[in-house]
C-alpha cells in the first residue's frame, strides 16, 4: 500500500503550487523529477514481482488440476474394488486440491487488478515525468535568461564600465586634437598662396577698386574741364 499511496500523491501533486512556494524553483523541480524517477522504478519493480507471483500461481493451479484428476481416478479405482472408504478418502483429497486451486484463482484475479492499477500508474507517472522535465527545461531557460540580464545590468552599472566609457571620451578628444593638428599643418603648407575662392574674391574686389578709381578720374576730369572754360571767358 505504501507504493500506491506514494504514487497517488505524486500523480495528484500540483507542480505550480510547489514551484511558487519554493525558494529555489530549479532545485525543487530537480527533486520532483528525482522522486518521480525513483517511484517509477519502484512501481515497475513491484509490477515485475506481481507478474512473477502470478505466473507461479498459474503453475500451481495446473498442478492442482492434475492432482484433482489423479484423485478422481483413484476414487474410481477404489470404488471399483468395493473400497468405498478409500474412494471417499480420495474424493476428500480431490476436494482439498480443488479448494486450493479456487483460492489460487481468486488470488490471481486480485493480482490481475493490481497489474492493471500498476499499468495505469506507470502511464500516469510517465506523463507527469514528461511534464516535469518540460517544466525543468523552461525553468532552466528562464533562469539562464534572468542571470544574463542580471550580469548585463551589473556590468552596465559598474565603475569599470564608467571607466571604459571615460577612456572612449579621452580617445575621441585625442582624435579631435590630431585632426586639428592636421588642419593646422595644411594651412601652414600653403606658403602664402591664396585659394581659388580667395583669388576670385580678390579679383572681384580689384574690379570694384578700378571702377571706383575710374569714377574718381572722370569726376576730376569734369572739374578740370570746367575750370579751363572759365579762364577763357
Amino acid at each position: 500500500m505504501g507504493i500506491f499511496s506514494r504514487t497517488r500523491d505524486i500523480i495528484a501533486a500540483n507542480f505550480n503550487d510547489m514551484l511558487d512556494k519554493a525558494d529555489d524553483p530549479a532545485k525543487m523541480i530537480r527533486m520532483i523529477i528525482l522522486e518521480m524517477e525513483e517511484t517509477l522504478v519502484e512501481v515497475r519493480a513491484s509490477a515485475a514481482r506481481t507478474i512473477a507471483d502470478q505466473k507461479e500461481m498459474h503453475r500451481h493451479t495446473v498442478k492442482l488440476e492434475r492432482l484433482q484428476a489423479d484423485w478422481a481416478e483413484k476414487a474410481q479405482l477404489a470404488l471399483s474394488k468395493d473400497r468405498e472408504d478409500l474412494a471417499r478418502a480420495a474424493l476428500v483429497e480431490k476436494k482439498k486440491a480443488a479448494d486450493m486451486a479456487e483460492q489460487l484463482k481468486q488470488e490471481i484475479a486480485v493480482l490481475d487488478d493490481a497489474l492493471r492499477a500498476y499499468e495505469q500508474d506507470i502511464a500516469k507517472l510517465q506523463h507527469r515525468l514528461r511534464e516535469a522535465r518540460s517544466r525543468q527545461t523552461a525553468i532552466a531557460a528562464r533562469l539562464e535568461s534572468a542571470e544574463n540580464r542580471v550580469k548585463l545590468r551589473t556590468l552596465m552599472s559598474t565603475e569599470r564600465t564608467d571607466e571604459a566609457l571615460s577612456r572612449f571620451d579621452q580617445l575621441e578628444r585625442r582624435v579631435d586634437y590630431a585632426e586639428g593638428r592636421a588642419d593646422a599643418l595644411s594651412l601652414s603648407d600653403d606658403s602664402g598662396q591664396l585659394s581659388l575662392a580667395d583669388e576670385i574674391a580678390a579679383l572681384e574686389g580689384s574690379d570694384k577698386v578700378d571702377e571706383e578709381l575710374e569714377a574718381m578720374k572722370r569726376a576730376l576730369g569734369k572739374k578740370a574741364g570746367g575750370s579751363d572754360a572759365g579762364k577763357e571767358d
